[in-house]
């Protein structure tokens, strides 16, 4: 495999799926979101929304914590120290990926 094309193969697969990059990166410019937030910003379902969130925690990248606004449960979401550092990492890693083939 050509060096170039190769190092698009080696990035973070957790991140790299469409769904949770966009969970990721809007994670990542803000402090942390409620999970209506989230599906507002993504357009997932519910559901979709959940399993990769459920995928981004299990990595130890986002947390979830689940309270109440009054009566009303409510979902926060934030990226992990090392959720930031992942997506950080991910983003230069891509960035370097694409102008190698580009170039």
């Amino acid at each position: 495999m050509n060096d170039r094309l190769k190092k698009i193969a080696d990035l973070d697969r957790v991140i790299h799926e469409p769904a949770r990059l966009m969970i990721a990166a809007t994670l990542y410019l803000v402090k942390e979101a409620d999970f209506l937030y989230l599906q507002g910003q993504t357009d997932l379902t519910k559901g979709n929304l959940s399993s990769h969130l459920a995928k981004l925690e299990e990595a130890g990248y986002v947390e979830i914590e689940k309270t109440y606004r009054g009566k009303i449960p409510m979902t926060v979401c934030r990226l992990t120290k090392k959720g930031r550092a992942s997506f950080k990492a991910y983003e230069a890693a891509l960035r370097g990926a694409l102008s190698r083939v580009s170039s």
